[in-house]
C-alpha cells in the first residue's frame, strides 16, 4: 500500500474539520434554534439562555467553516501562491469575521461580513483552484463544490451579521429561517459533492 504524502494529509484536513466539528455544531445550532422558537411562541418553558446559546453555536459553526475553506483552497494554491499571501488573506478573512461578531451596528456587521466573503472569493478565483465551471448557465456550475460552498458561506455570514435584529424584527426573523432552510440543503449537497471530489481525486 502506498504511503500518504503530506499533501494528501493536508487535503484531508478540510473534510475532517467539517465532519468532526462543523456538522455536529450545526446540528446543535439547529436544535437550539428550534427550542428558541418554541420559547418565543410560549410552547416550551426553557431557560432564557437558549437563544443566546443558539447564536453562540452558530458563530462557532461559521467560524469553523471560515477556517476550513482556506485550508481546502491552500491544497491547490500552495503550488502557485506564496504561503505568506495565503496566511495574510486568511488572516483578513478571520479578522473581518471577528469584527462581525463584535460590532453592534448592522451595516458595519454586513460590511465586515462582505469583506470576509470577498477574501475567500479572491482566494478561490485563482486559476489553480478547481471550480468545474464559472458559468452559471451550465450544469457543471451547479455541481461545483466551490460555488455551492461560496453560496453557503455568503448566507451564513449574512445571517450572522443580521443576528442582533432577528429577535426584534419579524421580517428579518422569517428571512433568517428561510435562509437557513437553504443552508441546510447546501450543507447536504456539500457533503455529497465533497465526497465525490475526494473519490475522483
Amino acid at each position: 500500500m502506498e504511503s500518504i504524502s503530506p499533501h494528501d494529509w493536508m487535503s484531508l484536513a478540510h473534510p475532517v474539520l467539517m465532519i468532526l466539528f462543523v456538522y455536529p455544531v450545526f446540528g446543535a445550532t439547529v436544535r437550539l434554534g428550534i427550542l428558541a422558537r418554541e420559547k418565543r411562541l410560549d410552547l416550551n418553558p426553557i431557560a432564557d439562555t437558549v437563544p443566546i446559546e443558539h447564536a453562540q453555536h452558530a458563530a462557532w459553526a461559521v467560524g469553523g467553516i471560515l477556517v476550513a475553506i482556506p485550508i481546502a483552497l491552500s491544497v491547490s494554491l500552495l503550488k502557485t501562491t506564496s504561503p505568506l499571501a495565503l496566511v495574510l488573506v486568511a488572516g483578513v478573512v478571520l479578522f473581518s469575521y471577528s469584527k462581525v461578531l463584535k460590532t453592534k451596528l448592522i451595516w458595519q456587521r454586513l460590511a465586515w461580513a462582505a469583506t470576509s466573503w470577498i477574501g475567500l472569493l479572491l482566494l478561490g478565483l485563482q486559476p489553480a483552484v478547481e471550480r468545474l465551471s464559472d458559468q452559471p448557465w451550465t450544469a457543471l456550475f451547479w455541481q461545483s463544490h466551490f460555488w455551492m460552498g461560496m453560496a453557503l458561506i455568503a448566507l451564513l455570514l449574512a445571517t450572522t451579521a443580521m443576528q442582533p435584529s432577528i429577535g426584534r424584527n419579524m421580517q428579518i426573523r422569517r428571512l433568517h429561517i428561510s435562509a437557513n432552510v437553504i443552508v441546510a440543503l447546501l450543507l447536504f449537497m456539500q457533503a455529497v459533492s465533497g465526497t465525490r471530489n475526494l473519490l475522483l481525486r
